[in-house]
């Protein structure tokens, strides 16, 4: 298995324990304030992260274009989060999870379109059924 593919999975099985944890932390809390505080987590972890693996150094490295197209992901990171946490304030984080997962197809067409990443019969059969799980869950 190939680095990036374990990282994949780690990355997998961290951002399934998240929605389940994120959602029995919102019992108490509106949306928007169980987001604050996870956010003011993630933002002190990355910090301690850089400054442990020493990667403070590579921000010279940034171009203003790295700069504003990380800052364009911040905010859509943002706008993703305010409404996948209001959803799973009123819904079932199972069904939740698994629409979110939708995003994968937006992702797969822009990495084409914008990244020139290759486009495979693999990832075109994969993609067309995640669509199709999509519309089980949420046709009625």
């Amino acid at each position: 298995m190939k680095q990036y593919q374990i990282f994949a999975i780690i990355s997998m099985i961290f951002a399934g324990l998240t929605s389940v944890i994120a959602k029995a932390g919102l019992k108490n809390v509106a949306s928007d304030t169980g987001l604050a505080v996870r956010t003011s987590f993630v933002f002190c972890l990355i910090w301690l992260n850089i400054f442990a693996f020493n990667n403070a150094k590579d921000f010279s490295n940034l171009t203003k274009k790295d700069i504003l197209l990380l800052g364009f992901s911040g905010i859509t990171t943002t706008i993703s989060w305010i409404f996948y946490y209001r959803a799973m304030k009123v819904g079932n984080v199972s069904e939740i999870a698994l629409i979110d997962k939708g995003s994968i197809i937006i992702t797969l067409a822009l990495s084409f379109f914008f990244l020139n990443e290759q486009f495979t019969w693999k990832i075109a059969v994969g993609g067309f059924m995640i669509i199709g799980g999509i519309l089980i869950l949420t046709l009625k």
